[in-house]
Order: C-alpha cells, then sequence, then structure tokens
C-alpha cells in the first residue's frame, strides 16, 4: 500500500490528514500536487477537505479540471481506491466518479459542528468494522453539504448500499432534526456501485485525538487500515 494526498490550491485540511495517516500506517504517504499527472505509483488516493479556488463558480467544479484528476479517474475506473473528505467528495461528484451533487445547505450558512453519523452498512472499506446500530461523533465544516440526486439514482444508492453514513440524533435515528444540511434521506456520505470510491462530508481527521476531545474518528480509519 502507498497513499497519495491531493492538494489543490485552497486545500487546508491536507496537513491534518496526513498527520493522522502518518500516525495510523507505516506506509509511504506522497503528497500530490494538483497540477501533476503521476501518481506514483499510490495504491490508495486521498482528496482532502478545503476550499479549492475559494469555492467560485461550485465547490469542486474548477478543481475536478485539475490534471491530477484524470490521472485519478483512470486509477478508480481502474479499481483503485478514492476517498474524498468533505470539498474532497464535492469534487468527485463534479468529477463523476460519485453519483449527484452536494448544494447549499438549506439554512444558507456555513456550519461548523460536531453531529452523529451511523454507517449504511458493513460492506465496504470505509465502515466494514463499524457497527450499524452505534452512533459515532464527527465534526462538520461546510456551506454545501446538501446531498442531492434525482429519484432514480437515490434509489439506486439506496438499492445498492452506496450509502456509507447518515446523519442521526443520540438514539441513532434519521430524523430531520439531525440532518444538519438537508441531505436526501440524511445521507453523510456514499460510495460507487464498485464500492471502491468513497465520498463523506463529515471529517474523521478532526476526531483523531484526546487533544480534540473527540476520538471517534478512529474507528473510521481503523477499519480502513487493519484487516
Amino acid at each position: 500500500m502507498k497513499i497519495g494526498v491531493v492538494i489543490f490550491p485552497g486545500s487546508n485540511c491536507d496537513r491534518d490528514l496526513i498527520r493522522v495517516l502518518t500516525d495510523y500506517t507505516s506506509n509511504p504517504i506522497e503528497e500530490l500536487w494538483h497540477k501533476d499527472t503521476d501518481l506514483k505509483e499510490c495504491t490508495h488516493i486521498f482528496l482532502p477537505g478545503g476550499f479549492t479556488y475559494g469555492d467560485y463558480l461550485r465547490t469542486g467544479a474548477i478543481a475536478k479540471l485539475s490534471p491530477i484528476m484524470d490521472s485519478v479517474k483512470n486509477h478508480a475506473l481502474q479499481g483503485g481506491f478514492v476517498m474524498g473528505i468533505c470539498n474532497g467528495f464535492q469534487i468527485l461528484c463534479e468529477s463523476g466518479l460519485l453519483p449527484g451533487a452536494l448544494l447549499r445547505n438549506t439554512n444558507r450558512q456555513f456550519i461548523c459542528e460536531n453531529v452523529n453519523l451511523q454507517p449504511g452498512s458493513n460492506e465496504t472499506l470505509i465502515n466494514r468494522k463499524l457497527s450499524t446500530t452505534q452512533t459515532y461523533c464527527i465534526p462538520i465544516a461546510h456551506g454545501e453539504g446538501r446531498f442531492y440526486c434525482d429519484d432514480e439514482t437515490l434509489k439506486t444508492i439506496e438499492k445498492n448500499n452506496q450509502v456509507i453514513f447518515r446523519y442521526v440524533n443520540n438514539q441513532g435515528k434519521p430524523t430531520q432534526e439531525s440532518n444538519p444540511n438537508g441531505s436526501l434521506n440524511n445521507i453523510a456520505g456514499i460510495c460507487n456501485e464498485q464500492k471502491n470510491v468513497f465520498g463523506m462530508m463529515p471529517h474523521p481527521e478532526r476526531a483523531y485525538s484526546d487533544f480534540l476531545l473527540n476520538c471517534d474518528g478512529k474507528s473510521i480509519f481503523n477499519s480502513l487500515f487493519n484487516n
């Protein structure tokens, strides 16, 4: 395994993610600049959070045109692992690697708070070691995190168990009150049909240490890296 973290102009969670990955795995980690095309033999590609190109036009709409994204697409189409967090999720949707889109939050405000998540299944690398009856406290920080797609796409996502996380309350119920941004079906993260491309709006890398008073993000990285 070799890990690559793609860095765009405006990425601001890349250092956080690299720090967590460095602590969690001894595998080599490469910083991949958005203007490059060489993935440097990385097997696991991460797109971190941030505000690529200042979120002008639409979030992720300019970043998807970066040269590195052609290589990321080819990697994904060949079955390679790709994960986007927050802005990375938005870029993956804009690039067509994940279905749907991330729209403005229903309250039209930037939201920065802790939310409760529950895995949609145990069928992917991201949630295979998580309990589907347990809630995980993970922070969000976004202004455009409302997952949206057409009815047929939503049916397909649900039928194929592509929902990796939902927003829930303390009792694990996906209520309207527990949905911070108005996402369809309380969706906080999804994967593609082949289950090798993943995107989620919450930031597990920000819930990783006692210093931050929250370690629930460790469960997600544990599911990914520990066989």
